[in-house]
C-alpha cells in the first residue's frame, strides 16, 4: 500500500530516516498541544474503567450463562449498531460539531456504565438486561467512533502532528488495555463485577471534563446544501472507489471478521483450556495490550508515513500467527507471550491503517471515511462474534481460532499482492501534500534513464 506514516503535511521533504537524537521527545510532540493534552491525559483515565467493564462484562455473561454462544451474542449486541448507524453517524459527524458529539457520546456512556453497576451491585441482573445495555453502547459508540477520530485534527492544529497524535491514541488505548483487564481480573476475584462497571462510571468524569476545559476555534457552520441520502451515497461512492481506501478496509474487516472475535472466547481459554479464572482472563487480556503498546510506541516514533503501506499486511500475518499459535497452547507461560505478539499485530495494522486514511482522505468526506473505519473495525465484529461463538460450540474455541488466525494470513498475502497499485494511485498525494519529494523523484528517474545498459 502506500508508503505512509507519521507526517501528514511538511511542506519539505523529510529525512530518509528518524534522527536518534530527536528520542523520545519526538514520539510525544502532539502533546505539546494543550487541546490534545487535556484530551490525552482525560481519555487516560476513562479507558482503564471502559476495559475493566469489557472484562466484567465478558465474565459476568460466562458465569450466569456458561454458554459461548450467549458470550457471542453480547459481543454482536455491542457492535452491530456501528454496523447499521455508521454511515448516518458519518454524514452528521460531518455537519455536526464535533467537540459536542463527544461530549453528549461520554454523557451517555457513563449512564450506561452506571446502570449496569445498579443492577450488578443489587444482584439483579440477568443476561437480557446485559445484552440491552450492551446494544445500547453500541449505538452510543457508532456516533462517538467516527466522531473521535475526526476530532483528532481539531485538537492538534498543526497537520504535521496528526499521525503522531493517531500512535498516541493507539498508545493510549492499548495502556489502558494493559492496566483495565488486570486490574479487572482482581476487583472480580475480591469483590464481584459491579465494581467494574462502578468504576468504569466514575472513570467518564474525567474524559468529560477534559472535553469542556478545551478552548477550540470556532467551526463555521457546514451549509447542508445535500439531503443526508445524497452525502451518504458521495461517501459510499469515494470508499468503494478509491482503492487505497477500499483495500484497507476490507482487510480491516476481514481481521475484524474472522480475527477480533477471539476476545469473546478468551473466557473459555481462561477458564476451561488454561485452568484458571478471572485473574487468568485479566493478564491474558493485559498481554494482549503490552503488545499493543508496545505496537503503538514503535509507530509514535516513526516520523515520516512512508513505509506504512508495507507494514499493514505484515502486520496482519502476524495477528494471525499469533493466534494460531496461541488456540494451540495449554500453558499459560506460552499463552501470555503469544498474546504479546497478537496484540502487537492487530495494533499495527489498525494504527498503520488509520494513519494512511487520515493522511489521504478528503477533509470534506473525514467523517464518512471514519465511520466506514469504524464499520470495518467493529461493524465486522458482531457477526465474527457470533459466528465464532456458534462455531467454538460445535468444534471448540481452539479449532475455531486455527481457522480465524489461518483467514488473517491468506487476507495478509492478498494485500501484499494489491502494493504496487496501491502505491501508484497514492503517489501523486504524497507529491501534493509534500510528503515525499517530487525533486528526488526526478533525479531517481534521470538517473535511471541516464544508467547505460549493461552487456
Amino acid at each position: 500500500m502506500p508508503e505512509a506514516e507519521s507526517s501528514v503535511t511538511p511542506v519539505r521533504p523529510r529525512p530518509a530516516s528518524p534522527s536518534p537524537a530527536r528520542g523520545w521527545k519526538f514520539a510525544w510532540r502532539a502533546l505539546r498541544r494543550r487541546n490534545y493534552r487535556l484530551f490525552f491525559s482525560g481519555q487516560s483515565v476513562s479507558l482503564v474503567g471502559t476495559w475493566m467493564t469489557r472484562v466484567a462484562t465478558s465474565w459476568l455473561v460466562y458465569r450466569l450463562t456458561k454458554s459461548a454462544f450467549l458470550l457471542g451474542l453480547v459481543g454482536f449486541a455491542g457492535q452491530i449498531p456501528i454496523l447499521i448507524l455508521g454511515p448516518i453517524a458519518g454524514v452528521w459527524v460531518d455537519r455536526w460539531n464535533r467537540h459536542r458529539v463527544l461530549v453528549a457520546t461520554q454523557v451517555l456512556s457513563m449512564l450506561q456504565s452506571f446502570a449496569l453497576a445498579v443492577l450488578a451491585l443489587s444482584g439483579r441482573i440477568t443476561f437480557w438486561e446485559i445484552f440491552v445495555l450492551s446494544l445500547f453502547q453500541g449505538a452510543v459508540n457508532a456516533f462517538d467512533m467516527p466522531g473521535r477520530q475526526a476530532f483528532v485534527i481539531e485538537m492538534v492544529e498543526a497537520r504535521e502532528d496528526l499521525p503522531n497524535a493517531i500512535a498516541l491514541n493507539s498508545s493510549m488505548v492499548n495502556a489502558s488495555r494493559l492496566v483495565g483487564p488486570s486490574l479487572a481480573g482482581i476487583i472480580i476475584a475480591v469483590a464481584g463485577e459491579g465494581y467494574c462497571f462502578l468504576i468504569d462510571g466514575i472513570s467518564y468524569i474525567a474524559v468529560i471534563v477534559s472535553l469542556l476545559l478545551m478552548h477550540l476555534k470556532p467551526v463555521p457552520s457546514k451549509a447542508l446544501a445535500e439531503s443526508v441520502l445524497t452525502e451518504l451515497k458521495q461517501g459510499w461512492e469515494y470508499v468503494a472507489t478509491f482503492i487505497p481506501i477500499r483495500s484497507i478496509l476490507l482487510l480491516l474487516a476481514l481481521v475484524s471478521l474472522v480475527g477480533m472475535p477471539y476476545t469473546v472466547l478468551m473466557p473459555i481459554f481462561a477458564g476451561k483450556i488454561l485452568h484458571g479464572g478471572p485473574h487468568t482472563l485479566g493478564f491474558l487480556m493485559g498481554a494482549v495490550g503490552m503488545g499493543a503498546l508496545v505496537g503503538a510506541v514503535v509507530l509514535a516514533q516513526r516520523e515520516s508515513v512512508i513505509g506504512l503501506g508495507r507494514l499493514i499486511p505484515l502486520s496482519a500475518g502476524i495477528f494471525g500467527f499469533g493466534l494460531m499459535c496461541f488456540s494451540l497452547s495449554r500453558w499459560f507461560w506460552l499463552s501470555l507471550p503469544l498474546m504479546v505478539v497478537t496484540g502487537y499485530g492487530f495494533m499495527q495494522q489498525m494504527a498503520a491503517s488509520n494513519t494512511i486514511l487520515q493522511t489521504i482522505v478528503e477533509e470534506n468526506k473525514r467523517g464518512r471515511v471514519m465511520s466506514f473505519y469504524a464499520m470495518a473495525f467493529q461493524g465486522a465484529a458482531p457477526f465474527g462474534s457470533l459466528m465464532a461463538g456458534a462455531v467454538a460450540s460445535r468444534i471448540g474455541a481452539p479449532k475455531t481460532l486455527v481457522i480465524g488466525g489461518s483467514l488473517c494470513v491468506l487476507g495478509a498475502f492478498w494485500f501484499a499482492r494489491q502494493l504496487p497499485r496501491l502505491r501508484a494511485v497514492i503517489r501523486p498525494i504524497y507529491l501534493r501534500l509534500g510528503i515525499i519529494s517530487e525533486v528526488a523523484i526526478g533525479v531517481q528517474t534521470a538517473s535511471a534513464l541516464q544508467t547505460p545498459p549493461e552487456d
